[in-house]
């Protein structure tokens, strides 16, 4: 960029006035080129501004007096990166110091405090739909209260979500963190008081309190690794933090059969189990938000990456919550990306509702086995998720990565549906085993991908979108497979998901990958960003002795 007097200013086309004294150069100009002109001095009989030949100025005037194209929705929320005044510099660019980055010891605590409470909310979650036969006879409710207790954490979600990124975006990570571990610890205590037969409205109002916690947890994992984690470890930050919502779940598949076995013969015995189970996820929720109160911090005291350096040197008043909004929607792999994550994941949950109601189908009595089978399968996404976060890591592949997780876990649903009832519990736990490891291993995949190429939108307001797709998706999923396997076989069910899966890898296939964040991490932003200093010659301003910078970038080619 070019700093322009007022006078040369005026001169400008109709329309392109500069931007805060500043004239865009054009990218297409070697960069070479421009230093050479510079260096050797102003073409004779040519005036020069602030070491700039008047013909390069007039051919950078001509240049933006064509027609002009519109920057794309995320162009222009990507230029907040760009200096915009005199003075300014690019972050990162050659020939200017590049932002003071370091790595805090205090990352891993953080990771750690939310990875646990977000365990115990999804441990909640599951905790009800893994014994739904026994919560169905004390309650004396039918099985799709029970399933509602489930599918009320994806209710909430939808229309929670807008409100939950605009409080992380404007208010901050801490807030967002206490909210979330205080809430799952509130909903945890309301249950304890519902342990009674005519009560289930209490342990309705319990579940509720959780599913408005997991509205302020399911979008972290991102922002926390973003935030506290530097550019060789933030997938697998990320992975880590969404390996313990996994956890949360592979534990609740487990513990409830366990605790709470099938003595309905015995109402007095089983209110005692169901209390214990209460009162222990409550006295570990309440721990944790102490914890989340003492040792969880906003940030580090510097940023661990180039591309969060960038960010937080952005001005906030440049930021506008609605028009990231807009830019997301009118980001059309980003939008591509909503849809297919919503339909895996959204069809884990519904398998994850739904699966003692499948093995029993099959396998009667076999309470106990359908939790190891549940556990199975989380076990195996949380081995998925974490060796999918060191790959991503270690090659920065992130579209070819996405689509062949996602392939493998249609053939992984596909193999499960058509082994479901061949009477083999070992076959179920192997194909349970393998739709886990690919399935769930997607969802960190999904996260950071997301991230990529909406950069330098929220990584918080991407996150919850996709979770909001998700829990949408979740909803249709479990109540039109659940419909099919009371009405036909949990067959119908399974190969319903299949068909919607199956239109999830062409989806994919489609997505354009520009890994944006990626390329700021390395010095390049939205393409190859060069900054040639201009030498001051002009002794008609005085008062202007900074060397000035012109940046010149070129739009790179999407890697596919």
């Amino acid at each position: 960029m070019v700093k322009l007097n007022d006078e040369e200013g005026a001169a400008m086309a109709p329309g392109h006035q500069p931007t805060n004294g500043y004239l865009l150069v054009p990218g297409g100009e070697p960069p070479g080129k421009v230093s050479a002109e510079l260096q050797n001095g102003p073409k004779a009989g040519c005036l020069t501004l602030n070491g700039v030949s008047r013909d390069s100025l007039a051919a950078a005037a001509e240049a933006l007096c064509r027609p002009q194209t519109p920057l794309a929705p995320e162009e222009e929320t990507q230029t907040r990166l760009l200096p915009t005044g005199p003075g300014e510099e690019t972050p990162g660019t050659e020939g200017s110091p590049a932002p003071q980055t370091a790595l805090s010891a205090r990352r891993f605590v953080v990771l750690l405090i939310f990875s646990l409470y977000s365990l115990v909310n999804a441990f909640q979650w599951i905790q009800y739909s893994v014994i739904s036969n026994v919560f169905e006879g004390f309650y004396g409710v039918s099985s799709l209260h029970i399933d509602w207790l489930s599918m009320v954490y994806m209710l909430a979600y939808v229309p929670l979500i807008f409100p939950a990124t605009w409080l992380l975006d404007t208010r901050g990570l801490r807030l967002t963190a206490l909210l979330g571990s205080g809430l799952n610890c509130l909903g945890a205590w309301v249950k304890c008081a519902s342990v009674q037969q005519h009560l289930f409205w209490v342990t309705m109002l319990g579940q509720c309190l959780c599913s408005v916690a997991q509205v302020f947890i399911l979008g972290l994992p991102s922002r926390i690794a973003s935030v506290w984690f530097g550019p060789k470890e933030v997938s697998t930050a990320c992975a880590t933090a969404v390996l313990g919502n996994q956890l949360g779940a592979a534990i609740g598949f487990l513990l409830p059969p366990v605790l709470v076995p099938n003595t309905q013969n015995n109402t007095d015995l089983l209110a005692c189990n169901i209390s214990t189970m209460f009162y222990g996820t409550s006295s570990v929720a309440t721990f944790l938000c102490f914890l989340t109160i003492i040792a969880f911090k906003e940030k580090p005291q510097y940023p661990p990456s180039q591309a969060q350096a960038a960010l937080q040197n952005s001005p906030p008043a440049e930021y506008s919550y609605k028009k990231s909004i807009r830019n997301l929607f009118r980001n059309v792999p980003f939008v591509l990306l909503l849809i297919t994550y919503g339909i895996i994941t959204g069809a884990f949950y519904s398998v994850s509702t739904l699966l003692n109601q499948m093995i029993l189908t099959y396998y009667k009595g076999e309470e106990v086995n359908a939790g190891k089978i549940g556990l199975t399968l989380v076990v195996a996404g949380m081995v998925g998720s974490i060796l999918c976060g060191f790959w991503l890591d270690y090659t920065k592949i992130y579209k070819q990565t996405t689509l062949i997780v996602y392939i493998l876990s249609f053939l992984g649903m596909v193999i499960f549906t058509f082994t479901l009832d061949l009477g083999y519990s070992i076959v179920v736990f192997v194909t349970g085993g393998v739709l886990g490891f690919f399935m769930t291993g997607y969802l960190p995949l999904g996260f950071e991908f997301a991230v990529e190429i909406t950069y330098p939108e929220s990584e918080g307001t991407s996150s919850g979108l996709l979770n909001a797709a998700a829990q949408i998706f979740g909803i249709l999923f479990t109540l039109a497979q659940g419909k099919l396997t009371t009405d036909y076989s949990p067959k119908a069910g399974n190969i319903f998901l299949c068909v919607w899966m199956f239109l999830g890898i062409i989806l994919t296939a489609l997505i354009k990958s520009d890994l944006r964040r990626h390329n700021i991490n390395i010095g390049i932003a939205n393409g190859d960003i060069k900054a040639v200093p201009v030498e001051d010659t002009v002794e008609d301003s005085p008062t202007d002795q900074e060397s000035k910078t012109i940046v010149m970038s070129k739009q790179s080619e999407s890697a596919i």
